[in-house]
């Protein structure tokens, strides 16, 4: 079943004070379509965990934040882009207590958990994307 985007926004997210206007827009998005505050939640600790990221290894970049639909589920796709270093390996860095920083290691694998549909692209030397959907009842 194809996903159709209702709405859309784009939001550069370039330094520390652009996280917490981002979390407010990804709050709106998934208030407006009737998302429990559980899933909420989850969406927006996802994001938050995501735009640190992007924002620790990546430089910055943009993120896309959508109303999407597939068939009778409504739900918020986020699309995180950096210009960054990239991901040397992907399959490691989803692995639990993997870590190139001094943090936990429970970013990627954490943010998977915490949302219904997990995509990551990296290419070293050129940047990563990161989609994520949360669907309003999943």
């Amino acid at each position: 079943m194809t996903i159709l985007i209702l709405n859309k926004d784009v939001m550069p997210v370039v330094k520390e004070q652009d996280v917490v206007p981002f979390r407010n827009r990804v709050k709106e998005y998934a208030t407006k379509i009737g998302m429990g505050l559980v899933n909420q939640t989850k969406l927006i600790t996802a994001a938050s965990e995501l735009v640190r990221n992007m924002l620790k290894y990546g430089k910055g970049g943009k993120v896309y934040i959508e109303v999407v639909s597939k068939g009778r589920e409504n739900g918020i796709r986020l699309i995180f882009e950096d210009k960054g270093p990239g991901i040397p390996d992907v399959t490691l860095a989803m692995k639990d207590g993997f870590s190139t920083g001094k943090s936990l290691g429970l970013g990627l694998p954490g943010t998977k958990r915490l949302v219904s549909e997990f995509d990551i692209q990296s290419v070293v030397g050129e940047g990563t994307k990161v989609t994520v959907i949360k669907w309003k009842n999943g």
